[in-house]
């Protein structure tokens, strides 16, 4: 686990308020909790300082109170940094990350379908996944989230329960 250190000793000369916020969870596996603030300069220095080019994907939680985000960033070696902020589920606003990983905007967009989320800088576009006619303010991966909200609303609850 030599890189894994070495990544987590970059990490925290860098940006010393993460010096208690990186686990290594396993070997290749990096877990870093970042202040939402500071997100964007920490996700830009790791992929164009360190060599994580490569977003795989980003993962979004609903955890009650809170939106959690986590991008997962690899690097050719195998190891994969994943970088984990939260917002407040009342103003779930987070920052574009397209302009560090232009692929990104297909993963913003499910967060803002699916989650809710805000996303400030994102480049405009369709709605993804979920239909253009779907309505407003359901999103369907919260925990308070249930098909019944659909009814009465454009046929959807049908939908909603046969996935």
């Amino acid at each position: 686990m030599a890189n894994e250190e070495t990544i987590k000793t970059e990490l925290s000369r860098k940006f010393s308020f993460l010096a208690d916020k990186i686990v290594i969870q396993r070997v290749r596996r990096i877990f870093v909790d970042v202040p939402q603030e500071r997100f964007h300069d920490v996700c830009e220095f790791a992929a164009k300082k360190m060599e994580f080019s490569n977003l795989c994907i980003i993962t979004g939680l609903d955890d009650g109170d809170n939106l959690q985000f986590i991008y997962h960033l690899a690097r050719m070696d195998g190891i994969v940094l994943n970088l984990r902020t939260t917002a407040p589920k009342s103003n779930p606003v987070i920052k574009t990350i397209t302009d560090i990983f232009p692929g990104g905007v297909i993963y913003e967009r499910e967060l803002i379908d699916l989650l809710g989320a805000k996303v400030e800088g994102i480049p405009h576009g369709k709605r993804y996944p979920l239909p253009d006619d779907w309505p407003a303010n359901q999103f369907p991966l919260r925990k308070d989230w249930k098909p019944e909200m659909l009814e009465g609303l454009s046929g959807r609850k049908e939908e909603a329960k046969n996935g």
